[in-house]
């Protein structure tokens, strides 16, 4: 009860300013992270935060299920359209490399990770956080492409990450239960069936609501609260037959938008508010647990870490845009800003709960508390500051550099 109150006295409180707090290097969820880190000082607290981790994870899964359906149903066509040279390689060629970058790392720094534990991690940490970059997609100083591009790979790398996860995890547990059936379970299951619930609810949820408004059966204030229900459906049904229900959330948000245009309008709407304060918590607990944590970690962990957010980020995207005739500061702006949050978290807490019982599990677990606390902090912190400086350094380009071009490619 102490966490929950001290939780929506810190929520009232960040209401009252946050639109000063906007004009500062104070993120939310450095605000909310470092709540939860300071509150775990108080003793009452540390015998409260005993608590089963399922709690945790669930709350966490409802935040990841509510973005992946967002961040799929309001994936803005004409956007794509007109810009998709941009997203897709970041979304193919710069995640890939992002994903081997980082296992390979994984395997040269912790040599007890088997190279299926070091795939994990870096699946794990592979997905940038959206609502951490933010500030950054909402900048005018920004150009347009650019703001689209990490907001369209924000939007959609954590939905592409989920199978790689899976994949991984599949493949770690081969050895004890054969290689064969785990993988053939991992795809008739986890992919196949979580494609199959999120094309049936998507579709028929959308048709449904679209009918309901052409009738005029459906409220207008009812309009968001039933397409809210979709991805609620793909969670409750995936989780008794054995489907991913991050997949299903995610395909479900790109089905919904076949016959229910309006689907992204609604879908953000619910996102700025309910979806905010759920990950707002996610952030507070996540800031409990990782001081909680703090005497297990090492040097190695932080080294990791801090690689993890320069190398295996900023080299697959310079290798993902090569050849688009940009500056080097909007690939290294692009390459710097990739924040990992929310995404990696919950994929952190899935790992866990799939009770894998592999020898390097403690340190995939800590090396991701780890790599997100520093993004929390150092992404955010670095924010305002990145911007101004990289508006300065566009000045001095020619005004029809690629850089500032328009989104149409």
């Amino acid at each position: 009860m102490i966490l929950i109150l001290f939780f929506t006295f810190l929520v009232f409180t960040y209401s009252l300013f946050s639109k000063r707090l906007e004009k500062t290097v104070i993120t939310a969820p450095i605000l909310f992270c470092a709540a939860g880190m300071l509150i775990y000082a108080y003793n009452p607290v540390k015998e409260e935060i005993n608590f089963d981790m399922k709690y945790l994870l669930a709350i966490a899964e409802i935040g990841l299920v509510m973005t992946l359906f967002t961040d799929a149903s309001h994936v803005n066509r004409n956007i794509l359209k007109h810009n998709k040279y941009m997203p897709v390689r970041l979304l193919t060629t710069g995640l890939l490399l992002t994903i081997l970058f980082g296992a390979l790392a994984a395997l040269v720094i912790f040599t007890e990770l088997s190279i299926w534990e070091a795939g994990i991690l870096a699946a794990i940490l592979a997905p940038t956080d959206a609502g951490l970059g933010q500030v950054i997609v909402n900048s005018p100083k920004v150009p347009e492409r650019i703001r689209q591009s990490l907001n369209v790979e924000a939007g959609l790398n954590d939905g592409i990450s989920v199978p790689f996860l899976m994949f991984f995890i599949a493949l770690s547990l081969s050895s004890s239960q054969g290689a064969g059936s785990v993988l053939t379970r991992f795809v008739l299951e986890q992919l196949g069936l979580g494609t199959l619930v999120g094309v049936v609810f998507g579709f028929l949820g959308g048709m449904l609501l679209s009918l309901a408004k052409r009738k005029e059966w459906i409220a207008e204030s009812m309009q968001q609260l039933g397409l809210i229900a979709i991805p609620v459906f793909c969670l409750l049904v995936s989780e008794p037959i054995g489907a991913s229900m991050f997949i299903a959330a995610f395909v479900a948000g790109l089905a919904v938008q076949i016959k229910f245009k309006e689907a992204g309008t609604h879908s953000v709407e619910f996102t700025e508010g309910w979806g905010q304060l759920l990950n707002y918590f996610v952030f507070f607990l996540f800031g409990l647990f990782a001081v909680r944590a703090w005497g297990n970690f090492d040097y190695k962990m932080l080294i990791y870490a801090i690689v993890s957010l320069t190398i295996v980020r900023m080299i697959p995207v310079a290798i993902a845009l090569f050849g688009m005739k940009l500056s080097k500061y909007s690939i290294i702006f692009m390459g710097w800003f990739g924040p990992r949050g929310l995404a990696s978290i919950v994929l952190g807490l899935v790992y866990l709960e799939q009770e894998t019982n592999t020898s390097g599990e403690s340190i995939v677990r800590l090396v991701v508390i780890v790599t997100v606390l520093l993004s929390i902090f150092a992404h955010g912190l670095t924010t305002l500051p990145g911007i101004n400086l990289y508006e300065r350094k566009l000045k001095g380009l020619d005004a029809k550099s690629p850089d500032l071009a328009e989104s149409n490619e």
